[in-house]
């Protein structure tokens, strides 16, 4: 078998070992039922139908009702949870109407009953809330205007979360007294649940001194709609709550399950019997995130931190100590100061495998131009 078959028969079962339904059947194990309430289901992303399908076909008799919303066609067979198609990447309606339905489903659940939150990745998109008189469209527009000015994921959840009803832990809040457990199919690397569908029932440690910071940082502060900025100014004068923090009792009757929990099928994923496949590792976090623009020189690049990743081997295989003879470098194609919306002009991240030295301590050295645009080597010490 040559090396793209391999690899191809690699990813199909790394595929099947990633299959949703098994993956939540197994961690309902861990959810602990109401003995006397209700048990509530709500949700949304492009794979939370088939998270509530796997609920059904585990828990369906417990079920007394709920609603989650999916990209359209992403459903699945479902009787008790209902199903409804919503816009993604871009919000919609569709998905304004059932992140109100959510919010007033989870609001009425007592102190007995048990809200089972499933979300994946495009559950944020799926369940826009914007907090009136902030309307959806506005919201849209604040979230093309982050973008274009160059904001990073953390600064755009910090400043949408301050906007909504449902981000940044607002969801455990609406559902206060009842317990609640996320069960969090993550799509970003490092499984935050603050991060995941920006954080429903995460807390959050953003507030709204620091979205205001950030529209004066990125130079858009004149440009958001108004409805925005006076929620923020609001919200700094202290006339609105903040987002639910780390520690607020709130968080005591809640649980989060992410992905690296759910993911234990993942070694399945293996080269096919009789090939010399490669070795395979788990990538399962990053602990910065990627500059804005490529180091200058040796120096500052000899400064950056290393960002240490744990290693699992194929199974019955030892762990191997980093560093490994291969390593996966993040590249990015950066633009000419001034275009893309920013100072620091837009970057693409590019997935390069390369070779290193046993026993370097990282990699970090610039690769050749591909056509006008430079490409920089992210210094990541991300083993495959």
């Amino acid at each position: 078998m040559n090396a793209r078959a391999a690899a191809r028969a690699i990813f199909d079962a790394s595929l099947r070992a990633g299959e949703v339904r098994p993956l939540v059947a197994r961690a309902l194990g861990d959810v602990r039922f109401p003995a006397r309430g209700a048990l509530v289901v709500v949700g949304a992303g492009k794979a939370s139908g088939a998270m509530a399908a796997a609920v059904e076909e585990t828990v369906g008799d417990r079920i007394a009702g709920g609603l989650v919303a999916v990209k359209d066609g992403y459903r699945a067979p479902t009787r008790r949870i209902r199903l409804v198609e919503a816009g993604h990447p871009v919000p919609d309606e569709r998905g304004a109407n059932a992140a109100r339905e959510i919010h007033g489903l989870v609001s009425a659940a007592g102190e007995d009953d048990l809200v089972l939150v499933l979300i994946s990745g495009g559950g944020s998109a799926l369940t826009p809330a914007p907090v009136p008189p902030i309307t959806l469209e506005e919201k849209r527009a604040l979230t093309r205007l982050l973008l274009s000015a160059g904001a990073t994921i953390t600064q755009l959840n910090a400043v949408r979360k301050h906007c909504s009803r449902l981000k940044g832990g607002q969801l455990a809040r609406a559902a206060a007294p009842a317990r609640v457990h996320a069960l969090l199919l993550s799509d970003v690397i490092g499984d935050a649940p603050d991060v995941i569908g920006s954080g429903p029932t995460a807390p959050d440690e953003s507030t709204f001194a620091q979205a205001m910071a950030i529209l004066a940082r990125l130079g858009i502060r004149d440009q958001v709609p108004a409805s925005v900025l006076d929620r923020l100014q609001r919200g700094l004068r202290g006339e609105i709550p903040e987002t639910p923090k780390p520690g607020d009792r709130i968080f005591d009757r809640v649980q989060n399950t992410p992905s690296r929990k759910l993911r234990a099928a993942w070694p399945r994923a293996r080269p096919p019997p009789g090939s010399s496949g490669p070795v395979l590792f788990r990538l399962s976090a990053v602990t910065r995130p990627a500059p804005r623009s490529p180091p200058a020189s040796a120096p500052a690049r000899a400064r950056a931190p290393p960002v240490h990743v744990p290693l699992l081997a194929r199974p019955g295989a030892p762990p191997p100590a980093p560093p490994a003879p291969a390593a996966l470098a993040t590249c990015y194609r950066a633009s000419p100061r001034g275009q893309g919306g920013s100072r620091a002009g837009r970057e693409r991240p590019v997935g390069t495998p390369i070779r290193s030295r046993r026993g370097s301590p990282s990699i970090s050295r610039r690769l050749p131009a591909l056509g006008s645009s430079p490409l920089w080597e992210v210094d990541r010490r991300c083993l495959i």
